[in-house]
């Protein structure tokens, strides 16, 4: 099993950007810990971040086939982008957004998430540690759907 974590803008300027709402943590070492939690799982994980839209739509585009969940943080673009939109809907696999902030305890614009309708679930508001909830949760997903496909399976030869 394989998850994506895709960081979107400026998210690798966390630990200097804005501590009281961002935290003190940088992205690296969020990534560390996913890290450490993926190995402990037996899951794969690959790490991504880019300031650009396209980038992000084209990293999701190529998770297909290769990855059974994405974890997403699209920064200011989860507010902005019906691309991003697309594309995870189109990804017909688990997505999970996460916002380090509670969105819904920010300005107007950034209590609305473009994303949040076509993802499985949203985490926002846990700082960092919503991360590692985002991964347990793809970790669940990902089991059922295995659980499932095998069911299918054994059912088709037993027929």
């Amino acid at each position: 099993m394989k998850v994506m974590v895709i960081q979107g803008p400026n998210l690798n300027m966390l630990g200097q950007r804005d501590p009281r709402i961002y935290g003190t943590m940088t992205m690296a070492q969020i990534h560390e810990q996913m890290g450490y939690a993926a190995k402990e799982s037996n899951v794969e994980i690959e790490f991504f971040q880019s300031n650009f839209e396209g980038e992000i739509i084209d990293k999701i585009q190529e998770c297909v086939g290769t990855c059974n969940a994405i974890i997403i943080n699209a920064g200011g673009y989860s507010h902005t982008s019906l691309a991003i939109a697309d594309a995870i809907s189109a990804a017909m696999m688990p997505v999970i957004e996460v916002h380090i902030s509670n969105i819904y305890a920010r300005e107007e614009i950034r209590q609305k998430s473009l994303l949040s309708p076509v993802c499985a679930g949203t985490i926002t508001g846990f700082g960092p540690f919503g991360y590692h909830l985002a991964l347990l949760s793809a970790i669940q997903m990902m089991q059922q759907q295995a659980a499932l496909e095998q069911a299918a399976k054994a059912n088709q030869q037993a027929k």
